[in-house]
């Protein structure tokens, strides 16, 4: 009789083993197959966001010039001359700005950049200078180290660098013999200082 006790316990512990080595194996087996689901289910990498484009230049530095003195057509425009045979306006009733002239280094051979009030400017090309026709007489040049302001948009010029900047959304232009760029030329609402609202100042 112990002797039939002893096999039946012996029986009983192998079975138990024998459930739990297969159980375990089931378990391993599942483990492994849901491996790839996983690996497919992970979402892809993040797409390297393209690097910035150039900063716009601090014209703060330059000194403030009044208006009034560049007023032209009735006071509905801001004109100046600036270096490089650039012609500059701001228009008063559009918020257009812009400037016409020599463009080093502007695509396609542009002679015009312009802006608005939002978003950032363009270069074009034309057959002839955009504003001269526009002049009723000649226009003064805005002084080196000098800086015109109307609304969000300042122009200013170093006697070899001129840009334009809107403060609004940070977009604006550069025209230089080193070369001429706009910028924050992509989307520039979304170049904002963080926790700053992008409409307003």
């Amino acid at each position: 009789m112990p002797l039939t006790l002893r096999g039946a316990a012996t029986g009983f512990y192998a079975e138990r083993m024998l459930s739990r080595f297969l159980i375990g194996g089931v378990a391993a087996v599942w483990a492994i197959s849901l491996v790839p689901g996983v690996a497919a289910a992970a979402p892809p990498p993040e797409p390297v966001p393209p690097p910035p484009g150039p900063a716009a230049p601090n014209l703060n530095g330059f000194k403030p010039v009044t208006p009034s003195t560049y007023a032209s057509k009735d006071g509905t425009f801001y004109m100046f001359q600036a270096p490089g045979g650039l012609t500059c306006i701001m228009r008063r009733n559009e918020g257009e700005y812009g400037c016409s002239g020599p463009m080093p280094g502007a695509p396609e051979g542009s002679n015009v950049v312009v802006g608005q009030q939002v978003g950032a400017p363009a270069f074009n090309t034309l057959n002839g200078p955009k504003y001269v026709g526009e002049m009723p007489g000649a226009v003064q040049t805005l002084p080196a180290g000098s800086r015109i302001t109307y609304r969000n948009i300042t122009c200013g010029t170093d006697g070899t660098m001129t840009a334009c900047v809107n403060s609004f959304d940070q977009s604006g232009f550069v025209v230089s013999p080193a070369g001429s760029f706009i910028v924050n030329e992509s989307n520039p609402l979304l170049d904002r200082p963080k926790d700053r609202n992008p409409y307003f100042n």
